[in-house]
């Protein structure tokens, strides 16, 4: 590859990158503790396309003006306007042209944003839920609002002493598994979409009558004592006793990053 296409390159990745950070894209990828980085990243990117091709600019006009002091020096030698040199035509050696199809999925990053981890991850992964550091008290009126790892933490960890009987809001995608029980999650992350793991929460009581798999829903409920281990890895997976359940729109930041805060 060349200096001016080394250059296009160095743009192109770092055009996409400003734009994954500048929007809510980047959420699909990476958590958003590190959207600063990933803008300083592709603007590092875009310096570095710059100097390339400014360096590659004064490089291209040094060698035209030797050419030219060349030639005049030259001037009188030259026979039947060749120099001894083999005639190219001015054409050097060209890199295939299909090369540039490696900028296509820089294109597909910028026009397309990939779906966040959904079902089908969540029931081929062990649940991440870990014992919490602390039960924070919860705000005062009903229903409380909580994570789905803070729901999770305290229902199987805590035995719901710290919930006090209370009524919660929690809301995630739905999962079914292979016998058709339904679960609540939540993909949580260390640093990136590759590292997600799901915390799962098990749905009982009053549930819609159609559940479709990754669909996003808001239930409200209460603690229940009922605890399944999950398949995959052993883990502990409490439920939640729903009284009433609402379809939602998919969040913004689909991913879950209380667990590691």
């Amino acid at each position: 590859m060349n200096r001016q296409a080394q250059a296009a390159v160095l743009f192109l990745v770092g055009g996409a990158m400003l734009h994954a950070g500048t929007t809510s894209l980047y959420l699909r990828y990476v958590k958003a503790g590190l959207q600063p980085l990933l803008l300083a990243a592709g603007a590092v990117l875009i310096v570095a396309a710059a100097a390339t091709a400014w360096y590659e600019l004064r490089r291209a006009r040094e060698a035209r003006r030797r050419a030219e002091t060349e030639s005049d020096a030259g001037h009188g030698d030259v026979q039947d306007g060749h120099d001894g040199h083999e005639d190219d035509g001015g054409h050097g050696h060209r890199e295939p042209r299909i090369s540039w199809l490696l900028v296509l999925p820089l294109f597909a990053l910028i026009l397309v944003a990939p779906p966040a981890l959904g079902s089908y991850s969540a029931l081929r992964s062990g649940t991440a839920l870990q014992p919490p550091l602390a039960y924070p008290a919860l705000p005062s009126g009903d229903p409380v609002s909580l994570s789905l790892v803070d729901y999770a933490g305290r229902a199987a960890y805590g035995h719901g002493r710290s919930l006090g009987g209370r009524t919660v809001e929690v809301t995630g995608f739905v999962a079914l598994d292979r016998g058709g029980t339904p679960y609540l999650v939540r993909m949580a992350l260390n640093c990136c979409a590759a590292d997600a793991q799901p915390v799962k929460i098990g749905l009982s009581g009053k549930l819609p009558p159609v559940l479709q798999p990754d669909s996003w829903l808001e239930v409200t409920g209460t603690y229940s004592g009922k605890h399944a281990e999950d398949p995959v890895n052993g883990g502990i997976i409490p439920f939640i006793d729903v009284t009433a359940a609402r379809p939602v729109p998919t969040p913004k930041d689909p991913y879950d990053e209380s667990w590691n805060q």
